[in-house]
């Protein structure tokens, strides 16, 4: 049996798209989500078994966790990903039989220390989530992606701009980056959970395909929506005022994004590794690639 948390996520999202991937492979899946709505309707129609409960409650945990060998650990950005972290290693060591717990981590792990202060917040509790982890002792592979495609940076923030005046509004400087679409994820992740073998104890750092700056990326927004888009690079501070501040996003969400917005003009996502297509045989989908397949996110 395979357990996958933060599967209510939206539609095209790593855990939603590893439980549609598990069961079109016929595998058995648990889906744990945060509430009963139409979302946790939409899996058990996929044919999923759904369990409702919050991963900072040991009870509930325990009850998902059990009879459980293979196990997804995601969460979205929260103040309590570090407390679900050491709940679900706990509840792991404590039941047992488990060959793998994929963890869901980030890139700029791989660069940071015990004392480091450039990340957000939400960086900082996956470098703990990982150092738990490791310190449990139970079978995790962490896999760091890149920046997603999907993240509001490249997609809800720069939506009007892209759509009304073919601008791409981003504060990256002459920063460079390489973001990969979360259903290539989803295939990494599915390719370690069917095949755990020699793979526990180790880290996969995961990119997209070719690594660009500012101008790179307007070209594959032109090309796959089939209209002039040019890069407009926007002092961070004014684009945290102008696009992010008004986003309506939480605020420990906010900081976050702000602050990967900030590396990247620091050059830290400048990064390029072939592991989606080494563990899967495919390469991860280009910008140009995954703003195609998904053009209304652009007013297509």
């Amino acid at each position: 049996m395979h357990l996958i948390t933060g599967a209510a996520g939206k539609s095209g999202g790593v855990s939603r798209s590893v439980v549609e991937m598990l069961l079109d492979k016929g595998e058995p899946v648990r889906a744990m989500v945060h509430r009963e709505d139409a979302r946790a309707q939409r899996l058990r129609d996929l044919g999923a078994q759904v369990v409702v409960g919050d991963l900072t409650d040991p009870r509930n945990v325990v009850d998902a966790m059990t009879g459980v060998e293979r196990m997804f650990f995601n969460m979205s950005v929260s103040l309590d990903y570090l407390e679900a972290t050491a709940i679900v290693c706990a509840t792991a060591r404590e039941l047992g039989g488990y060959d793998v717990i994929v963890n869901m981590s980030q890139m700029t792990v791989s660069q940071m220390t015990l004392t480091s202060t450039e990340e957000s917040h939400q960086q900082w509790l996956h470098w703990l989530s990982e150092e738990v982890m490791n310190w449990s002792g139970v079978p995790v592979v962490h896999i760091r992606p890149t920046v997603f495609l999907d993240n509001p940076l490249f997609t809800m923030l720069a939506r009007r701009s892209v759509h009304d005046r073919g601008v791409l509004p981003l504060p990256f400087g002459t920063g460079r980056t390489s973001p990969i679409p979360a259903v290539d994820v989803a295939r990494v992740v599915v390719a370690l959970l069917h095949d755990p073998a020699d793979r526990v104890g180790n880290v996969y750092e995961l990119t997209g395909p070719e690594v660009l700056d500012m101008n790179g990326l307007a070209e594959h927004y032109a090309r796959a929506l089939g209209r002039p888009v040019t890069a407009q690079d926007t002092p961070h501070d004014e684009w945290t005022r102008q696009y992010l501040r008004t986003s309506g996003l939480p605020d420990h969400v906010q900081q976050h994004i702000s602050t990967m917005a900030r590396l990247h003009r620091e050059d830290r996502y400048n990064r390029a590794s072939d592991n989606v297509e080494t563990l899967t045989g495919e390469p991860a989908q280009t910008v140009e690639q995954y703003i195609a397949t998904n053009p209304k996110l652009f007013g297509g």
